[in-house]
Formats: C-alpha cells, structure tokens, sequence
C-alpha cells in the first residue's frame, strides 16, 4: 500500500492486486504430502525393479545398457509416480468448438492413467472455465465463421510458401495495417505461431553484449527466446519494482562482466497479465524506470489484448499510457481474437528489421487465410468498424464478469490470486492430493477446469486456474459458483482467513540479485 503512495502519481486508476499468505498448516501438510508421495515413489520403483510390479515407462533394454542412455530414470520420477496418478486431469479430448460450454468425449483407465480407453459416449455441455475465450469469438456461427468460411472458398486453407516468397497475401497486408491501428502504432507484423513470435523474434533483437532483465514468472516462450539470444539474462522478483530497478542500476554502474564495457543494449521483458498468477503488470512504473535508466521494453500482451482496457486494446490502454512508450508491443491472436498466431508492432524501423532478420518471417509458412479473416472480422467487431457495438460489449461483459466472479469467490473463503481485474483467476489448493480431486469433482457436476501443480507452479502453490469469458452468462457463473463452493466444502479448500498482502510486501529474498548469465 505505501508503495502505491509513493508512485501514485503514476496511476490514473486503482491498482489492486493481493496474495493471502499461504497458512503454516496448509504449507506444512503439502511438504508432508509431497514427502509421502515421493516415498511411495521409491517403494514402487524398487517393486519394478524387482518386477514385483509392471513397469510401464520407456526404459532402455538389456543389451543397450552399455551405451549411453537415452532416459533419464530419476528425471522421469516425478512423471512416473506423482504425475501419472492424476493424468486425468489433463489433455481431456474435446469434441465441439471452445465456446462457453463443450462436449467432451468421456475416457477412463484401468492401469492408473497408464494407457486410456474411450468409452463412445459423450459428455453434454460442460461449463467450460478453463479456455483463453475471453471474448467469445470462438463460435461456431457469427459473422467471423461467416467471413472465415467465405475467404476459405476463395483463398484456401493453406498457403504452402513463407512471407518473402509466394505467401504474402493481401490478406496479410489488410490484417497488418488493422493490427497497428488498433494498437495505435507505426507499423505491425503478423506470425503464424504465438509462441515463436517470442522464442523468434527475441533473438533478432538482441544477441551477445546485451541484457535482458526478466521478470522471474515470464512464459516459456519469452524464456527460451531469452536463453536463444545469447544475451546475459538476469532474473527480477515478479511485479517487483525495487528489485528490477537494482538490477537496472547494477547494469549501469557495473556494466559487462569482466570487460567492464557499456552493455549494448538492455531489454525488460514483461507480460501483460501472467497467466498462472493472474496479476497485472505495474507498467506505469516499468516504463518510469525504462526512460530513467535508457533501457527498452518488450511487453508480451498474449492474455491482455482484448481483455483489458475499455476498448479491449490492452493493458497500455487499461492505464492510460502511449503505446509510444512501449518499443516492442507483442500479443497473440489465440485468446481474444479466437484465432491463431502472434503479432509485434512498434516503430516502422522496427517492423522493417524483424522484416528481413525474424526467423519466424524468413523460414514459417505464412498464416492460413481463414484464420486471417478470423482475426480481422473479430478485431473490426472490437473496434466498432462493423456497424455495430457488440465488441464494446463484449468487453465490458468480460470486466463484470471479472469482477463478480473474484468477489464471489473471495467472500466464499477461497483464497484467490491476482489483480481484480484479470480474467485469469487463480483459486489455490496447495495439497498435491486436492489437484487431481477438484478436477475431478468439478467434471462430475459437469463443470471443465483446468489444474496446475509442480513443476509448473511453486511446490506448495498448487492450484486451479479460472479463465472468464464474455460468453458466460450470470447463470452459468452462478452454477459454477455453487459447484466450487460445494467442492471447496468437500476438499476444505477454503483456507482464506481474509488477511491479505499487497504483492510488495511479500517476503523478499536478497539472493533474487544474483547474477545469472546463460
């Protein structure tokens, strides 16, 4: 709270966003049931050993044994004993478009999670809170499917060359254009893949004697195309605003290991929102710290395009920033737009370079026309441009339905991760026995959610990740809403005391400075 005093200059709006403290008990029964799980772990691999039980993993044979192995017994330990029992609880097959409910092909197994045999029957409308739709426009009828199905018959379903040969359409230029007005930037390009505009673009841009500073919760995408760029990468306490300008003054001061020469170039990598703690980044302060220390900034926008901001045009938007400030804008077109994809927009310098040096432009097949169509019917609808105001809508039915369904859950006694404004909404669990429960109970009452556990998340923060949409409507929410509070009873998973910590007052661990160079 007094941090936000302190740079309250930099806000026009209110900033909310607080992480309960774990209770001792609830962190010290998940050790103790991890600790159990792993002891268990041993015990079974001993039995196959022993062939007292069926191995069912991928293990070398006999007569390789003298070479060098291809499997790493002990790094599948986890995969083997703790995971594989509550394998259910993912990769579940789904048989209709991602909208506001599903059908989904029912499964079962009879080797614990092993192998899966599918049953022939499906399961009707399930309240689907776990896809990134935020604004509805995965549908299987409306104007986009409309347009989509329309530019199928006319262009095709593939393009079968990159960008540089025989694959620029006009399609892509028309999309390219509306993408950079939409963000109000000079330029923009479009990509096929989400998550290679990261890992691809990122080492176009910066390379050795440089350094990327990164937020320590960024995607795996921004992490590999960090570690691909060659570039010295050093980690910042998430959201921490003390702790990135450390580093930024150690960078100045300090300058290149050994040689003591002036880095090249510093970049910030930051997310819009973060996608498994659903906290918003503090970017009024980030950009302050960017123009004090003359460093740039790559802002990843995947889950707030479209989901934030009274017009949808994102987290710049939400705080009433110049998207100026920002040097390389990235985002995705799989979430709000319903589509696939990626884009970076920023100055026309910029887009002309990624231009020629991008590998993701150079060596990808362009995107699919109907998917282009996709995401230009959406964005249009967005804007307004389609005569109509259903995107302005839509967006604002996304931010009540935000907003309603954290206020539920937090008086229910849950305790709930993350900015009041997130779409994503984190509700924690902690124990490794409750993951595999709650996905199962909640698909019982005919409600699909999407749980996390270690490694993705820290060992003691397990936890279920809600995904809002304009879709949903209050009656829907309101089932869903009566199901988790009767699993949260069954699961006693409301641990909430109501004493909450503002994110900058979180323990801080001095060692988040230490340089790391990859």
């Amino acid at each position: 709270i007094n941090h936000i005093v302190h740079n309250g200059e930099l806000y026009k709006r209110p900033f909310n966003e607080a992480f309960e403290e774990t209770p001792m008990l609830v962190a010290v029964l998940t050790y103790v049931g991890y600790g159990v799980l792993t002891l268990f772990g041993y015990l079974r691999d001993f039995m196959r050993q022993w062939k007292i039980e069926k191995c069912q993993n991928a293990t070398e044979r006999e007569e390789q044994k003298d070479f060098v192995p291809l499997y790493q017994d002990f790094e599948n330990f986890y995969n083997r004993n703790l995971y594989m029992r509550i394998r259910d609880s993912w990769n579940r097959p789904i048989c209709s478009v991602p909208g506001a409910k599903v059908d989904m092909m029912e499964r079962v197994s009879h080797d614990y999670n092993w192998t899966f045999t599918y049953t022939g029957r499906v399961i009707k409308d399930i309240i689907n809170m776990g896809s990134y739709n935020y604004l509805g426009f995965a549908q299987k009828a409306g104007a986009c499917q409309e347009a989509a199905a329309k530019v199928l018959s006319q262009y095709g379903a593939g393009v079968c060359s990159t960008r540089q040969e025989m694959g620029n359409l006009d399609k892509h230029e028309e999309l390219e254009k509306l993408v950079a007005r939409f963000l109000g930037v000079e330029s923009a390009m479009a990509y096929g893949m989400g998550f290679a505009t990261n890992s691809m673009n990122i080492p176009a841009l910066v390379g050795k004697g440089c350094l990327i500073l990164s937020d320590e919760l960024n995607h795996a995408s921004l992490v590999l195309g960090a570690r691909l760029s060659g570039a010295t990468i050093r980690i910042f306490k998430h959201n921490n605003m003390q702790s990135l300008e450390k580093l930024l003054k150690d960078a100045i001061v300090h300058g290149q290991p050994r040689t003591r020469r002036p880095w090249k170039k510093i970049l910030i990598l930051v997310e819009g929102i973060y996608s498994m703690e659903g906290s918003i980044v503090r970017l009024p302060e980030v950009i302050a710290l960017k123009k004090k220390y003359k460093s740039y900034l790559y802002l990843d926008e995947a889950h707030s395009i479209g989901a934030l901001g009274p017009s949808g045009r994102g987290v710049v938007e939400y705080f009433g920033l110049s998207p100026e400030d920002v040097d390389v804008m990235m985002g995705t077109f799989t979430k709000s737009f319903g589509a696939a994809g990626g884009y970076i927009g920023g100055k026309k310098e910029l887009i002309d370079y990624l231009r020629t040096y991008s590998h993701s432009a150079v060596y990808a097949t362009s995107l699919s026309p109907p998917v282009v169509e996709q995401i230009i019917t959406s964005m249009k609808c967005i804007m307004g441009e389609d005569g109509t105001t259903v995107g302005k809508a839509r967006v604002q039915q996304l931010a009540e339905n935000t907003r309603y369904f954290r206020r539920r859950l937090k008086e229910m006694g849950f305790i709930i991760y993350g900015n009041e404004d997130s779409p994503v909404v984190p509700l924690m669990l902690y124990m490794p026995a409750k993951i595999g429960a709650f996905g199962r109970e909640m698909l019982k009452r005919n409600i699909g959610v999407v749980v996390v556990g270690f490694p993705a998340t820290p060992i003691i923060e397990s936890r279920a990740r809600f995904c809002l949409s304009a879709a949903h409507t209050k009656e829907m929410l309101d089932t869903a809403l009566k199901e988790i509070s009767e699993v949260g009873d069954l699961l006693q998973l409301k641990y909430s005391r109501h004493r909450l910590v503002p994110l900058l007052d979180r323990p801080f661990d001095e060692t988040t400075y230490e340089e790391t160079e990859d």
